[in-house]
């Protein structure tokens, strides 16, 4: 099975511009640190699922002296991310790699910690994905990941229509699906921390940046068709957030020792 690519070149570039450079979930660096904190990160070896263009690994080898494997489906992205790193001087720390959808290429026990930011999103298997997770994790190492999440209930008309805008691939389940599956799986110490209150005011911010003092650059960036496309994403996707319908979450587990 092969995955088509999703996110196109303005699409990356839009999402650099709202969320930082190399990034493409939001939060930034804070967010790093929110999936490494009481992981130990120094010196361990960390595998980045869906890393897209690599910000977040980089932040992983700076900020937090770790060591870094980053996959993702989208080739381009892993270009991107190689390029990055070599840039930077880090592309001895931090090796990126394009895979295919199914199991994860990498040996039994291989990995200190496990991350991922917004890509299970993506992932209509999670139950097999958290096995695979489970399965390259060294005994006594984490798992940790950060989320946008649904509430069991049946879409409304709203948020099919930002998904629509979106034109990218969702599955959402709830924060207590991702807690259960978890645990199915054989994980132990799960714990699970909505924050949709912190990204629902993000979603505003972000918002009012893009109808303002950025929307010029956007134009400028990605032509005016892509920049107003944007901005209705945006406005679709704070309805979603204010209404609670459309929610975000950190997920944690440990493979036992």
């Amino acid at each position: 099975m092969t995955h088509e690519a999703e996110y196109h070149d303005n699409m990356v570039t839009m999402l650099e511009l709202i969320w930082g450079k190399g990034y493409m979930a939001p939060g930034g660096p804070g967010n790093v640190a929110k999936l490494l904190d009481g992981t130990e990160p120094e010196g361990k070896l960390i595998l980045d699922i869906g890393c897209g263009i690599g910000g977040p690994a980089l932040d992983m080898v700076r900020h937090h002296s770790a060591q870094v494997v980053g996959i993702d489906l989208e080739a381009p992205l892993i270009e991107r991310a190689r390029s990055d790193a070599r840039a930077a001087g880090l592309h001895e720390h931090c090796r990126f790699q394009s895979v295919g959808p199914g199991p994860l290429p990498f040996p039994n026990a291989g990995f200190d910690i496990v991350v991922s930011s917004g890509a299970i999103t993506q992932t209509p298997d999670k139950a097999a994905l958290f096995s695979e997770i489970l399965r390259v994790l060294k005994p006594g190492g984490y798992f940790s990941c950060y989320e946008w999440m649904g509430t069991g209930e049946e879409q409304s008309k709203e948020l099919r229509y930002w998904i629509e805008l979106e034109e990218l691939t969702y599955a959402f389940e709830t924060l207590e699906q991702y807690g259960d599956r978890l645990r199915t799986a054989g994980f132990t110490e799960v714990s699970t921390a909505d924050a949709s209150d912190w990204y629902r005011r993000e979603a505003r911010r972000e918002c009012a940046l893009i109808e303002g003092e950025l929307y010029a650059q956007m134009v400028e960036l990605l032509g005016q068709a892509d920049a107003d496309h944007f901005v209705k994403d945006w406005r679709a996707m704070v309805v979603v957030c204010n209404s609670g319908e459309m929610r975000q979450g950190y997920c944690r587990g440990r493979r036992s020792s």
